[in-house]
């Protein structure tokens, strides 16, 4: 009797153990981190984008996936019209971001990474908006 219930018990922990994606909180509901990158990815705008990085922010190594997607997001704004010039002092920055927190140990300093680098996106998305006019919007 006692080897069937420590059997029953294993199960149920090898169970739990393997799902594969962990969910979250994010905008009041439970989500996975490929939802919540789905979820960023189909905003209307890089600033919307932005918020629901910064809602649904992990503080730890899952960011570096949610700054990608903003990333991405944003870049749709500046990027076919960025001069090489820009180009290259928008690699820069990026760059800056990236040796910003290298010789730190821990998850959160790739979260920490990952923001620098969706806030340079961020900038330069707002200001090409706003060199383009109330009409790019």
């Amino acid at each position: 009797m006692l080897s069937r219930s420590c059997l029953a018990m294993l199960a149920v922990v090898l169970s739990a153990a393997g799902a594969p994606a962990h969910a979250m909180v994010c905008m009041d509901k439970s989500m996975t981190l490929d939802e919540v990158v789905d979820t960023i990815s189909a905003q209307k705008s890089c600033e919307a984008a932005m918020k629901v990085f910064g809602d649904c922010q992990l503080t730890a190594s899952g960011d570096v996936q949610l700054g990608a997607a903003v990333e991405k997001k944003c870049e749709a704004d500046f990027m076919p019209g960025l001069s090489p010039a820009r180009k290259h002092a928008y690699g820069r920055e990026m760059r800056v971001c990236d040796r910003k927190y290298r010789n730190k140990s821990g998850t959160m300093y790739l979260s920490f990474t990952a923001f620098c680098r969706a806030e340079v996106a961020q900038r330069y998305s707002q200001r090409a908006l706003k060199a383009a006019g109330p009409k790019a919007r």
